[in-house]
């Protein structure tokens, strides 16, 4: 005759709640390591040029033309819309901060993007992302 007991049918609880727990963890353990070198750096094509137009204080904005190049060079082009003459850039070099962002050695212009599939976001001076109403803005496009 099968035990009914309370004592039996906690004891089977027991026994299933460890198995349960003991069969999540080997799920656990079975699943493939994320791969920690898998970022923008080895897998995306991020040289070329990249444009846009990101907002300025005193007028309509400030076109900008960022040009990468796989030997860790740069040139970067600032044209105020609008205003003849006005323009300004930097060459030089950058480096990877982590396999997703770069920071280029320019003294006078923001100097840290974040690399993505056919975009670069510039980042404030300590290298966050820009949040607010004109975050948008400051997204440039990589060229064909």
């Amino acid at each position: 005759m099968p035990d009914f007991s309370l004592e039996s049918w906690m004891r089977n609880i027991i026994i299933l709640t460890i198995l349960a727990v003991s069969s999540g963890m080997g799920a656990c353990a079975s699943k493939q390591p994320v791969d920690a070198a898998h970022h923008s750096r080895n897998s995306l094509d991020w040289a070329g040029v990249y444009t846009g137009e990101i907002p300025s204080a005193s007028g309509s904005g400030i076109n900008v033309t960022l040009t990468l190049r796989s030997d860790s060079t740069y040139t970067l082009r600032y044209r105020y819309a609008g205003r003849l003459g006005a323009d300004f850039g930097a060459a030089g070099t950058f480096k990877w901060d982590n396999g997703n962002t770069i920071t280029l050695d320019a003294k006078d212009a923001p100097a840290h993007y974040q690399v993505g599939e056919n975009r670069l976001i510039q980042l404030d001076m300590k290298g966050k992302i820009i949040t607010g109403m004109l975050a948008d803005s400051y997204v440039l496009r990589k060229q064909p």
